[in-house]
């Protein structure tokens, strides 16, 4: 490890000064370098390492004004490497919650969801019980996701009257279910 560091921290800094090929070997050598580094971490998403090499590379290209000669190159390439490697992993996490296997698509169009419709049925006609200064604020904000400023535009009452009709409504229904079950 000690002779690809000193080989490639004298790449760097004649590429630096400069020097062209050095710069073309350097970056052909640390994409060998980066690729097993980044296949070890990524064994399970191999189509993403090389990828992210790429984009590593172009990263240490527009940063290799910030490359302090006196430090190890490598310790600086790999801070770089992980801080790349986290964001692809967050980005994964993100996409991969967003979207469902399709493995799991027979169940999802398997059968109809009957229990969450018969809730909303059963949410409708508990709310058709309120007066409409406490109904329209808990279907506008709370049911359909509206700001308490829109809810009060919809439905022609003050922003402190949407926020007292939603409590006051819930704290019926509450009460409602409570007295039905």
């Amino acid at each position: 490890m000690q002779l690809l560091e000193e080989h490639l921290r004298s790449l760097m800094l004649r590429s630096l000064a400069g020097d062209a090929s050095s710069y073309h070997l350097f970056l052909d050598q640390l994409a060998a370098h980066l690729s097993s580094f980044l296949r070890k971490r990524l064994a399970r998403l191999p189509e993403e390492a090389e990828d992210l090499v790429q984009e590593l590379l172009w990263a240490i290209h527009n940063q290799r004004h910030t490359y302090d000669a006196k430090l190890p190159l490598t310790a600086w390439v790999h801070a770089i490497a992980r801080y790349k490697l986290i964001d692809l992993l967050r980005r994964r996490s993100r996409s991969d919650m967003l979207n469902d296997s399709l493995d799991e698509a027979g169940e999802l169009f398997a059968a109809p969801d009957s229990e969450a419709a018969e809730a909303g049925y059963d949410i409708a006609k508990l709310l058709e019980q309120l007066p409409d200064r406490q109904r329209l604020p808990i279907q506008y904000v709370k049911i359909e996701g509206a700001s308490v400023a829109d809810a009060a535009a919809r439905s022609g009452m003050s922003v402190s009257a949407v926020k007292v009709g939603i409590h006051r409504g819930l704290k019926t229904l509450a009460a409602k279910i409570r007295s039905n079950g």
